[in-house]
């Protein structure tokens, strides 16, 4: 029994000449740097295209050609708080949600 809890001890104990743990910020420094290439390479560029699409919705104004999220092809006619009339056809309009427009039509399409 002596010699079966001195084992114990042993292994509990640091070797002689070690400083024992890294420093806390060495360990931390992977997750940071993690957390930053994930920053820069998702969630910066993903804030960007948000603003740029709200920004879009904001300025959207009769005569505007859009497509939808649905794949709906129209030319705005009219614009409210948050609904948009869309002329898909001649005298045919629609009422669309203002954040289901997902973007202008390019043009020559």
């Amino acid at each position: 029994m002596l010699l079966l809890s001195s084992g114990f001890l042993a292994a509990a104990a640091p070797p002689a000449g070690t400083q024992g743990q890294p420093n806390f910020l060495f360990q931390l420094a992977p997750f940071v740097l993690i957390f930053v290439v994930f920053y820069f390479l998702l969630i910066a560029p993903a804030r960007k295209k948000q603003k740029k699409h709200a920004e879009m919705l904001t300025n959207l104004k009769p005569g505007d050609r859009v497509i939808t999220q649905g794949g709906i092809y129209g030319t705005v006619a009219g614009v409210g708080e948050d609904v948009v009339q869309l002329r898909v056809a001649n005298q045919v309009t629609i009422d669309v949600a203002k954040h289901a427009v997902a973007g202008l039509q390019q043009q020559g399409s």
